[in-house]
């Protein structure tokens, strides 16, 4: 399983840096591109922004506190992550994309002092954003549905092993 999150990590990286370099190369010099039309009813566009902030621009120009508190966060996680005691797939998947989302964003941040953000939503008024974030976003959610859903079950049924291991000793 250890490889598995491995692998994934690095592919949600890659994957991350790769379509950052294709919005640079590509989406820059044009600014915006069409991406998903509907008719005459463009649901989502492509537009190339610099983000030097976090989500929604928050923090904008914190560059060295961004970084700070992003590499304690993934920390902490990392952490957590390796020494939670269930093991359980989706929490372990879960964090990877968490992790995944935040070393490519802050590979961005790093490297250029800004993170590249390119998908437009044009349904609804909402900021630009990227794969990393996607990969935060969607980990986060799945992370506390497990802990709010299934983690109270799973922690009731290890108390009870532990406990009928204790009486058989």
């Amino acid at each position: 399983m250890v490889f598995f999150l491995i692998i994934l990590g690095i592919i949600l990286v890659a994957a991350d840096q790769l379509i950052k370099y294709w919005a640079v190369k590509v989406l820059m010099p044009v600014k915006t591109m069409d991406f998903i039309r509907f008719g005459d009813f463009e649901i989502l566009g492509l537009k190339y922004t610099e983000n030097t902030g976090a989500a929604f621009s928050s923090f904008r120009g914190q560059k060295w506190f961004l970084i700070g508190f992003v590499v304690i966060m993934l920390i902490v996680l990392l952490v957590f992550t390796v020494k939670y005691k269930y093991k359980c797939p989706v929490f372990l998947i879960s964090s990877v994309m968490v992790i995944s989302g935040g070393l490519g964003n802050l590979i961005d941040r790093i490297r250029m002092g800004y993170v590249v953000d390119y998908l437009d939503v044009k349904l609804f008024n909402f900021a630009i954003f990227n794969f990393a974030d996607i990969c935060v976003v969607l980990g986060a959610v799945i992370m506390l549905l497990f802990i709010m859903l299934a983690e109270p079950k799973l922690a009731a049924e290890y108390e009870k092993k532990e406990h009928n291991d204790e009486q058989q000793a």
